[in-house]
């Protein structure tokens, strides 16, 4: 039977870090649901980066799952290798920066990557997973965000949200907010609202490269309030092949959906091709 958390946290004179972005959850039910959000976790393999002193790992190995933890912060290695000794064989952890760690080298298979994030690094990793080379590596991202940072993930064209980390993510993926948090449910409590957001990896589309479609929606999003015709004027090729798939040049980027922009890309890719 393992001590509640917050005996542990006590018992180790652990405190949440500013400088590491922590915020620690102690709600069992509410930590049991995340676990719950990629399905059934028996004998699968799941990657959590900044367990911290281990509350949501708790949770993910009373699921079932086999971890593997990536912890930058030795003050929570004690806490989490009690947690490994209570599970034995069943909790590798790691300490190390998961920015400067390959993930993929620690898994035989495709894991499910289930964490709450830090919320200083946490958009820079969701993004090199996103990056990777596809079909990707992972099986599912299930992560917590601030709810900003969420809504823009899952926002539809139109929406103030709606720019590039929202394209990104859905071109080759879905995306769906699994679960709000309150700002109360964390220690110390954060000053902003969070979500857990849920992505399952699809098939990329055919004759589009990430670095084409990052080319396009920087310069479209970069000046959102333009219209394309100005916004897209630096990207060689990319008004005429706007023009092309017959998308208005006088609208602005925030209008333009994740399939349009897949257009253009893959008809800038085809124009580019040497003949």
């Amino acid at each position: 039977m393992l001590p509640p958390l917050r005996e542990v946290i006590a018992r180790h004179g652990l405190s949440a870090s500013r400088a590491l972005g922590q915020n620690f959850l102690f709600d069992a039910q509410l930590l049991a649901r995340i676990a719950a959000i990629p399905g059934d976790l028996d004998g699968a393999e799941v990657l959590e980066v900044g367990p911290g002193p281990g509350g949501l790992t708790r949770a993910l190995l009373a699921a079932g799952a086999r971890v593997t933890a990536i912890e930058r912060d030795r003050r929570c290695l004690p806490a989490l290798a009690e947690l490994a000794d209570a599970y034995p064989g069943r909790l590798q952890v790691i300490e190390g920066d998961a920015l400067e760690i390959d993930a993929r080298a620690l898994f035989d298979g495709a894991p499910h990557i289930v964490s709450n994030l830090p919320y200083n690094v946490g958009t820079a990793l969701f993004v090199g997973w996103l990056s990777a080379a596809w079909l990707p590596w992972w099986r599912s991202l299930t992560l917590m965000f601030q709810r900003e940072v969420a809504d823009r993930i899952v926002a539809a064209p139109g929406s103030d949200a709606y720019g590039r980390l929202a394209v990104l993510a859905q071109w080759r993926a879905t995306a769906r907010i699994a679960m709000p948090v309150h700002r109360s449910a964390f220690t110390p409590p954060p000053k902003v609202m969070s979500a857990v957001v849920h992505l399952v990896p699809t098939e990329a589309p055919e004759g589009i490269s990430l670095k084409t479609l990052e080319q396009l929606t920087a310069a479209a999003f970069g000046q959102r309030r333009k219209m394309l015709r100005q916004s897209l004027r630096g990207v060689a090729g990319a008004l005429d092949a706007l023009l092309a798939e017959g998308i208005d040049a006088t609208r602005r980027a925030e209008t333009v959906s994740v399939a349009e922009f897949i257009r253009v890309a893959r008809r800038l890719d085809e124009e580019r091709k040497p003949a």
